[in-house]
């Protein structure tokens, strides 16, 4: 009985001091024990999304992949398979479990390791939340505080939906959701039992068992997990079996971009981090973009393929590198192989190694293991570069231009790979839409991998003659008219300052003499441009300019800003065509449409300036934005790149006031500059009768639309080339140049092989620039209908002679009607009087 007494006295001493030493544990951990309450209302950390105005994936920003999903969404046997897998007395415990802990301390007695784990799932979370990973004995008692802790505060299904939307998963996803799409490209509720064996096994050891990193450790989990589901009474014989025997298909699976607008993105990403902060990569929020699909996929295939046309127009820089020479044993497929996956791809564009080159034929090899064949007409047109201006002699044979050992770039076009090579050069394009500025596509670049500057907002440029129709438009209201006869002459004009003449040139350099606006513009004739400017006078042309949106500091006070001395970004170039497409109105560019939240409520939304239209009349009055309270406030506007695109003035709640985008131009002055923007294209006159005469942009007329028109744009010595156009609803700008300002874009010599219209001459606006346009508006436009010409209030249509503008009852070849604002229509007949309506420049200024 002693013995017996002895024993309960030892047992009670050793559970009062176990109680004790656990109450001492907490009391002594207690103030560093976090407070689980905020686990009722957390937040995961989930990846910022991207998205086209439809709700395309444009782009993914954050280091953590996850897909919260409520525990209704988890398949009943995903939740089974973690449970039978890591805790199958899960819904028996406190959070900790005794019995394991046991068997597990049994173990390590017995064997020495710890070859069973004790954690729940509840502890788990614990430490997923709240602790390290670090292997120490205070880690382990704060992780079974607060696992009881957590216990107590939520229910046992609040617990299994944070840990399965929380458990890190390999290759940087988190939770169930994550982990099916990385490694399977589907939803979690699209899983196959052997596909849900393998996302439960994870979690021991995410980084090593995960099938992308081992698929036989991969393989082996799976087993574990399944007849572990079938010990529980989860799963059937049979379907433990099937489970087994089914091949796992398992590759790494990005995120599901379904629009390639990587600019877009990348302006995005920038624009929430200086909003909203770094807390923005893992805040879930989504950003609908202004983009529209269809016009981005438009402007990236159509700026990529005419910079890559205009790189192939001056040859062959060669190899990237030589892999072996002749004289040297080849490399093996499997090395090959090898090296071409380290190489980046920009997008079509592949890297390959050349095998071996046969008559007019070459066989290489991509990275996938393919081999396959370059024909000649894949490689034509590689004469050897020489310099910018010279091309090498026309290859007769593949040999001319290939080596086996040699890795180069390839592309497949129409079912057949062609060679191509990284364009020197670069481009940009922009299309916006003239009624709010919304972007609707936007390409900084040949490849966003290969460089990251966006040149469409970024890069300020000289815009050359693309600066004419603004001040074309000064003139306008200066009182000239679209018949307005300016002497199309040379000007030699000294320079006191400099000591020097200075001699403004046409190009090519040819004279019509007394030549009306139209014209001028139409044909970007460079001494009229000198002249209308001088007539409207340089610091007035200067203010005028700045209500377009372009900065005064871009502008330089120099006569030769007529010739396109002043510097502009493409998108700055498309926000001032905008005025003249929508009637006289100022719009500003923005990027960002809206923002929600993970669960869908709005937190921003964009409120850009709208251009009114007739039902809005009396509003616009009301707010002032005249013509006359426009010029006040647009005379000295200066749009910063950090503004651009933050447009809407956030207002966080839905009640946004109609913000009225102020009229800088009259609609009639808009007009009439659309007519000469439109005869760039079409040109004029009367072919029939040798009379007709084309614009520089006539290549737009295979739009075969008579509501297109653009501007041409090249820089002295072709180092930079535009075309700003405008279609229905859409304006858009296309520039290709060298980022390094001393490269010239050059010339293309004759080559007989090629098609003629893609060689011959010097590089300009037209032949460099222009086809980008012309093939974006093909798509833009596919099922636009022709809009009619709308003449505004105060437009008369009347009858002039084509030589001298003035009226004429000639119904002829010599004749045509024009358009005026009512008031500056010609009164003096043809015949009568002399020729002293032609503008000149003060004879003072001139030196002959």
């Amino acid at each position: 009985m002693k013995f017996i007494k002895r024993l309960l006295i030892l047992a009670m001493i050793c559970t009062i001091l176990g109680v004790g030493t656990i109450f001492g544990f907490y009391l002594y951990v207690k103030p560093e024990l976090p407070d689980v309450a905020t686990l009722k209302n957390v937040e995961l950390q989930t990846p910022m999304q991207v998205f086209s105005a439809d709700g395309k994936l444009i782009s993914q920003f954050g280091e953590k992949r996850r897909i919260p999903l409520a525990l209704d969404d988890i398949p009943p046997q995903m939740i089974n398979a973690v449970i039978a897998t890591e805790d199958s007395r899960y819904y028996d415990h406190p959070g900790i479990d005794p019995i394991g802990i046991a068997r597990a301390a049994f173990v390590v007695a017995t064997s020495g390791s710890a070859k069973q784990g004790a954690s729940t799932i509840t502890q788990q979370l614990a430490r997923n939340f709240f602790l390290s990973n670090e292997k120490k004995i205070m880690r382990k008692i704060k992780e079974i505080f607060i696992a009881i802790h957590i216990e107590q505060l939520l229910s046992k299904e609040d617990i299994l939906e944070l840990y399965l939307n929380k458990i890190y998963l390999g290759y940087r996803s988190y939770g169930v959701g994550a982990a099916a799409q990385v490694y399977f490209g589907k939803e979690v509720s699209q899983l196959t039992l052997s596909e849900i064996a393998i996302i439960a096994g994870l979690p021991k050891a995410p980084s090593t068992m995960n099938p992308i990193y081992s698929m036989d450790r991969a393989t082996t989990r799976r087993n574990v997990v399944l007849g572990r589901m079938f010990a529980e009474g989860y799963i059937t014989q049979a379907e433990l079996n099937q489970a087994r025997s089914e091949p796992i298909l398992a590759r790494y699976h990005g995120a599901e971009i379904e629009l390639n607008a990587p600019y877009f993105a990348e302006r995005a990403r920038a624009w929430m981090v200086e909003r909203y902060g770094e807390d923005a990569y893992t805040s879930g929020m989504r950003i609908y973009t202004t983009v529209d699909p269809k016009l981005q996929r438009a402007a990236q295939t159509a700026a990529v393929n005419n910079l890559l046309s205009y790189d192939q127009r001056h040859g062959f820089r060669g190899a990237v590198a030589t892999l072996w020479k002749p004289e040297q044993t080849a490399w093996t497929t499997d090395k090959v192989i090898e090296h071409l996956n380290k190489q980046p791809s920009y997008g079509e564009l592949q890297a390959a190694v050349v095998m071996a080159t046969s008559g007019k034929s070459a066989q290489v090899l991509t990275n996938d293991g393919e081999q396959h064949t370059i024909e000649w007409s894949g490689m034509k047109w590689a004469r050897k570069f020489m310099t910018d201006t010279r091309q090498g002699p026309v290859p007769k044979t593949a040999a001319d231009i290939l080596a086996a050992g040699q890795q180069i770039w390839v592309q497949q076009k129409d079912q057949q790979w062609v060679l191509s090579q990284v364009p020197d050069a670069n481009t940009a394009f922009v299309a916006v839409s003239p009624q709010n500025g919304a972007v609707k596509a936007m390409v900084g670049g040949f490849n966003f991998v290969h460089s990251k500057f966006n040149r469409a907002t970024q890069s300020i440029r000289q815009v050359g003659s693309s600066i004419k129709p603004f001040i074309y438009s000064a003139a306008l209201e200066k009182g000239m008219t679209l018949a307005t006869l300016v002497n199309d002459a040379p000007i030699n004009r000294w320079d006191k300052s400099m000591g020097t003449a200075w001699r403004p040139k046409n190009s090519p350099p040819t004279y019509n003499g007394p030549t009306r606006l139209r014209l001028g513009l139409a044909q970007s004739k460079n001494v009229m441009a000198v002249r209308v400017l001088q007539n409207v006078g340089l610091d007035d042309t200067i203010s005028y300019l700045t209500r377009f949106g372009f900065k005064r500091k871009d502008l330089p006070r120099a006569e030769a800003i007529a010739l396109g001395a002043g510097s502009l970004t493409p998108l700055e170039m498309a926000q001032g065509f905008s005025v003249f497409a929508n009637g006289g109105y100022y719009v500003e560019p923005y990027f960002i449409e809206r923002v929600e939240d993970p669960y869908g409520n709005l937190v921003y939304q964009a409120n850009p300036n709208i251009v009114c239209n007739n039902d809005c009349q009396q509003e616009q009055q009301q707010a002032g934005n005249n013509i006359a309270a426009s010029r006040a406030v647009l005379n000295d506007i200066a749009i910063s790149e950090q503004e651009l695109g933050d447009t809407g003035s956030a207002i966080e709640s839905d009640q946004q006031q109609t913000r009225y985008a102020p009229q800088v131009i009259s609609e009639q002055n808009a007009f009439l500059v659309r007519e000469m923007l439109e005869s760039n294209i079409w040109g004029g006159g009367d072919w029939r009768h040798g009379s007709g005469w084309n614009g520089t942009g006539w290549r737009g007329q295979v739009l075969k639309r008579r509501d297109v028109g653009g501007k041409t744009g090249t820089t002295n010595g072709s180092k930079d080339a535009w075309y700003s156009g405008f279609g229905p609803n859409i304006v858009a700008t296309s520039w290709v140049g060298f980022d390094d300002h001393s490269r010239e874009l050059g010339k293309a010599a004759w080559n007989n092989n090629l098609d003629k219209k893609q060689i011959s001459g010097g590089e300009a606006g037209a032949k460099t620039a222009q086809p980008a346009w012309v093939t974006f508006m093909e798509t833009a436009l596919e099922d636009v209908p022709v809009q009619r010409k709308q003449l505004p209030s105060d437009i008369v249509k009347v009858r002039i002679d084509r030589d001298t503008g003035k009226l004429s009852n000639r119904n002829d070849y010599t004749s045509m009607f024009e358009y005026f604002e009512k008031g500056t229509e010609p009164t003096e007949q043809v015949g009568e009087g002399s020729s002293d309506g032609i503008f000149e420049s003060d004879s003072s200024d001139e030196l002959f």
